[in-house]
């Protein structure tokens, strides 16, 4: 075999290994971005659920207590602002002002002993608990596939394939204040 096959064969079989490497490092980085933006419709979806409980638990403590206004008022903007958001970022801060919503509109039930009781109050409630639930794990699952396919884009050789093959880093559910979803909301008995 003369010098110049070699050097084919050579280029050849380099061609060959990088358009392995493209196809492969491409083909992952699809994987986890379909993994994320299944993750963020997990995440809409149970946002959308809570959304549609609100209203329920508002019209069952609001036959107890007409004359607070303002709390129905203030959990029916955070929830607006829930259902409207785009993205990670607005979503985040959508969810501060609701859980400090729910957090006044649970206070002002605490004083009805009569709601408490109330089944259809209790099943709400029960619903709410099990959703809250429901968001905090979409979300942990949703950050758990944005740290794979950011590590995937942001490690080497694939950062210098990864922006041309027109992919970039996508933003983590981060909430502005994390003390008010540390938990679901309470209701005392």
């Amino acid at each position: 075999m003369d010098p110049i096959q070699t050097t084919l064969l050579v280029i050849a079989g380099l061609s060959i290994v990088v358009g392995l490497y493209l196809w492969s490092t491409y083909n992952g980085l699809v994987t986890l971005n379909v993994r994320v933006d299944e993750a963020w419709s997990d995440i809409t979806v149970q946002l959308k659920r809570r959304a549609d409980l609100i209203p329920n638990l508002i019209e069952a403590v609001k036959g107890y207590a007409k004359h607070e206004k303002e709390v129905f008022e203030n959990v029916t903007k955070a929830r607006a602002a829930t259902v409207n958001a785009e993205g990670p970022a607005q979503a985040a801060a959508a969810e501060g002002m609701l859980q400090s919503a729910l957090k006044s509109i649970f206070a002002v039930a605490e004083a009805y002993p009569a709601l408490l009781a109330s089944n259809n109050f209790l099943q709400l409630q029960a619903e709410l608990v099990d959703t809250e639930n429901k968001i905090q794990a979409s979300r942990r699952f949703y950050n758990g596939g944005v740290r794979d396919f950011n590590t995937m884009i942001l490690v080497f050789p694939n950062n210098i394939w990864a922006k041309q093959l027109g992919f970039s880093k996508r933003e983590f559910f981060e909430v502005d204040n994390p003390d008010a979803i540390a938990e679901p909301p309470k209701v005392k008995f």
